[in-house]
This record gives C-alpha cells, structure tokens and sequence, in this order.
C-alpha cells in the first residue's frame, strides 16, 4: 500500500509539472510571435498559476542596449497604480478608519469646500469605482501644454479649483473614468493615516511582500526599461507628483507576480482587503466595477482585471480567484490594442 501511495504522489506531482510547463509554453508562444511581429515592442509578462511562477519576456530595454528584457525590468504600471490604492482603502476600511458608504466631505483635506448641493452626496465608495459625477482633469489639454510630462501641471491648486467650482454632478451614479477620484482617494488616505501616499504603499505593500523593485518618487535604476509613445518616439517616464494614487507607481513582473499571491491568498491583509475591492459597486449594461477593478463574468469564470497606459507604456494585471490564476502584461510602447489582444488570446486559448 505504501509503495501505491508514493506512486500515486509521484504522478500527481509529475502531473501538476506537466500542467504548468504546458501553460508556460504555451502563453510564451503567443508572447514569442506577438514580438516576432512587433519587434520594436518590448514586452515582459507574469504569470501565476497555484502559487507557481512563470516568466518570458522580449526585447531590449532601450535601442542602444545590449541587456535583454527580463522579470526585473522595470515599466510603469500606469492606471495598475489604480487597484494599489483601492487595495490601500479597503485595508483602511479593515483598520477601521473609513467606511466605504460614508460620505467624502469629512475625509477631503480642509482645501476642498463642496458647494451646498454637493454635500453628503459622494460616497468613498463612488470615488473608487468611478461613479462620482465629479469633472476630471483634462488630459488632452496636459498633452498640448507638455507632451513628455503632461502631468506637471496638476497641482493642488488645479485640483481645488476643479473641486471647489464643481456645481452639479452631471452624471452622478453612472460609470465615467475618473483619475481625480483616485488623487482623492490617496488625499483621504493620507488624511487619514498622515502618511504620505508613497510612505503607505511602502508601509502596507511592497515591504511586507519584499516588492524590492516597485518604485515611487525615485526611479531613477539602471534596469528601467525606455517608453515609447503610439508613434514609436522615445518617451519619458511620467515623475511623481499629486497625481500619484492614479496612476505613477513603476514596477515589473516579478513584483507585480509577489503582489497577485498576496491578493490570491485570502490569509494574508492584502488578499482580504482584495476580496472587499471584488464586490460589485457598479453595474450596468456594459460593465460591473469593483473598487479599481473590473469584473467580466461568464457561466464559468469571474476574472478580475485592471489595464494601465502612460503616454509610454502599455499594461494589463488580470486574475481568476476561484481557478487561482493571474497574469501581468507590460510594454514598453503605449499600444492598448496589442496589450489587450495578448490577453485576450492568452485568456482564449489557455485559461478560459
């Protein structure tokens, strides 16, 4: 009977490598014939499948360079940033500092002044999954005033004055993208624990998950991979300012991949303040929103996933709790229709 058992164990075991190598193979062959066909793109990818990691990647981290691409490259992550600071809110929620159903007016810092309208109206919860009517900043605008650095002119002046002006929430309750409530949220935040937003996502993210290599403020390292625009032309990584809790956070593969265990894994603080940012917020239609995250649904398969671009970089983070997958996708030329391909026909073919 021992023999038989030990036999058995072997099978299974060779059986769940088999499993993985498969799916390694086959996600690094759509990523493989992806780059054969846009060389110019460099392109790293995670993937997490019962706690086992994967890894490919292409391409060089700039054109004069000879260094390979690889886990450890660094990219931004964009709008990913996103899902970081909803995850940080849901914790605050587990720490007992805010609740998702209450209203902002007594969260935002004293620079913000709601019209009478205005007040008890928005929920933290709204601001999250992007229902808050509030106007946003103009990005096309930023772009014409700074092509490389669109965001240097948010300030928090600019922020006051489209907060303080706002006299009707248009379409309050309805799903409209918004990166000013996540600049909010990171307010709220840092009201809340007087910290500064980079100083919590250090505190409660990267350094209880050793995310060595997920930056803030200083990116300034020799393995950060070069942005390119939708045109191919070089372009800079976005610096860190006010706008921060939107959409700055610079990572890689590896990190990102120690960032999705922790969200599978419903024992540790960052998978149980995911599971709060799973819940359905929003609904219509098109979509179901949760805070930061959408949600696609099928018979089958609830997969949650949050897609990221800078004026450089293109990038996608997906997982499937209940078959306790995830995915991270990132290149380094802003191409939203070739990041959202590569999901779709990795999603299709392998995890579907």
């Amino acid at each position: 009977m021992k023999t038989s058992l030990k036999f058995l164990a072997g099978l299974l075991l060779v059986s769940h490598f088999s499993f993985g190598q498969d799916f390694s193979q086959k996600i690094d062959s759509i990523i493989k014939d992806n780059y054969k066909k846009n060389p110019d793109v460099g392109i790293s990818v995670g993937f997490i499948n019962n706690n086992e990691e994967y890894y490919t990647a292409y391409g060089k981290l700039n054109a004069e360079s000879q260094l390979e691409i690889n886990k450890n490259s660094i990219f931004e992550i964009a709008s990913i940033t996103k899902i970081l600071t909803s995850n940080l809110i849901a914790q605050a929620v587990i720490d007992g500092k805010i609740k998702l159903d209450d209203y902002i007016d007594g969260y935002l810092p004293p620079v913000y002044v709601l019209q009478e309208n205005l007040k008890n109206k928005i929920k933290i919860s709204d601001l999250a999954s992007h229902q808050s009517g509030l106007p946003d900043v103009d990005f096309g605008k930023l772009m014409e005033l700074d092509p490389q650095q669109p965001l240097n002119s948010v300030t928090e002046k600019t922020l006051t004055t489209i907060i303080n002006n706002c006299s009707e929430l248009i379409d309050y309750g309805k799903y409209r993208y918004s990166s000013i409530g996540y600049i909010l949220l990171g307010q709220i935040l840092e009201k809340q624990y007087n910290r500064h937003y980079d100083e919590m996502i250090r505190a409660k993210i990267t350094k209880p998950l050793q995310m060595r290599n997920t930056l803030t403020i200083d990116f300034n390292v020799k393995n950060r991979t070069v942005g390119h625009n939708s045109d191919g032309g070089i372009q800079d990584f976005l610096k860190w300012n006010i706008a921060a809790p939107a959409a700055l956070v610079k990572s890689n593969a590896a990190d990102m991949l120690k960032f999705l265990k922790a969200v599978l894994n419903k024992e540790t603080t960052i998978g149980k303040a995911a599971i709060i940012t799973e819940k359905v917020f929003y609904k219509d239609e098109k979509r179901e929103m949760g805070l930061g995250l959408n949600i696609s649904t099928d018979d089958k398969n609830t997969v949650y996933l949050k897609s990221g671009d800078s004026m450089g970089q293109s990038s996608v983070i997906c997982y499937n709790r209940a078959k306790n997958w995830g995915i991270i996708i990132l290149l380094n030329q802003r191409n939203s229709k070739m990041r959202q391909n590569l999901l779709n026909e990795i999603y299709d073919t392998i995890l579907k």
